[in-house]
């Protein structure tokens, strides 16, 4: 007979270097007890991830590190089923994508497939950082469009580093000439939810400038001038098994911490 449902609670969380947030990863973890967490900027190789001290706390790792840049990780307080990292190349593309560790998948719990993603930032413009940006983007809508077509319980979560409107961002008019707020991908973000993913935060929280993200710079934090980057985004059938989502800026405050704050929700699965 098949289990009954149960509550989970899923976050993303981009920390900016897992060794130097290492502590506030570690209490925020005992604190809100996710279940499954989707991390980005790992900044370390598989080799370095602190797997002792995050499996002693009752989770399963799964890494796709990379040295100094980028890197994706699932934990999770199930098994771990079916891992694949990296983002497949295009159909029609004869290579085999690229060397960013700036995915991963898996399958967890027995029935939902959840995706770490680590969307390239795109800047300056005018490089070929932008062009790069936005390829990627196809192929994650590519392989999401697969992926959707099973009609399985799946959520892709992670730093998107798109500005989806100008009411996601404190100042729209300093991010003009932003990657973030470009046409190119703004509409490559909609065009993601226009497959049928529901992004879960909005669906609990529809007043505008609220925030993922804040700057080292300029007292960002302080001024609550901040960015809404990080998403979780769910397929039909989870997102039919929402119940609740939220930003935690708890962990933005805290000493060391990371420029982004977790994004969580909760589901029967």
């Amino acid at each position: 007979m098949p289990s009954s449902p149960r509550k989970i609670k899923v976050a993303t969380w981009n920390v900016n270097s897992v060794k130097a947030r290492l502590p506030n990863v570690l209490a925020w973890l005992k604190e809100a007890q996710p279940d499954v967490v989707l991390l980005q900027e790992l900044k370390c190789i598989d080799e370095n991830f602190p797997r002792m001290e995050i499996e002693d706390l009752g989770y399963n790792v799964a890494t796709h590190g990379q040295k100094t840049y980028n890197g994706v990780a699932i934990l999770s307080k199930s098994p771990l089923e079916d891992v694949e990292p990296r983002l497949p190349a295009l159909l029609n593309d004869k290579s085999e994508g690229d060397d960013h560790a700036r995915y991963m998948e898996a399958t967890v719990f027995g029935k939902l497939r959840v995706a770490s993603i680590y969307l390239p930032n795109g800047n300056p413009l005018g490089t070929e950082k932008f062009p790069y940006k936005l390829a990627w983007m196809d192929r994650l809508h590519a392989h999401i469009k697969r992926g959707l077509s099973d009609g399985e319980m799946r959520l892709y979560g992670g730093d998107y580093n798109v500005i989806p409107t100008d009411d996601d961002v404190y100042n729209a008019k300093a991010f003009a000439g932003d990657a973030l707020t470009q046409p190119e991908s703004r509409s490559r973000f909609r065009s993601l939810l226009h497959l049928g993913l529901t992004d879960a935060f909005r669906c609990f929280n529809t007043l505008p400038h609220q925030y993922s993200y804040w700057d080292y710079q300029a007292g960002a934090w302080q001024k609550d001038n901040g960015l809404l980057i990080d998403f979780l985004l769910l397929s039909p059938k989870a997102a039919n098994a929402l119940t609740n989502a939220a930003i935690d800026k708890k962990p933005r405050g805290q000493e060391k911490a990371s420029d982004h704050t977790p994004v969580w929700c909760e589901m029967m699965v």
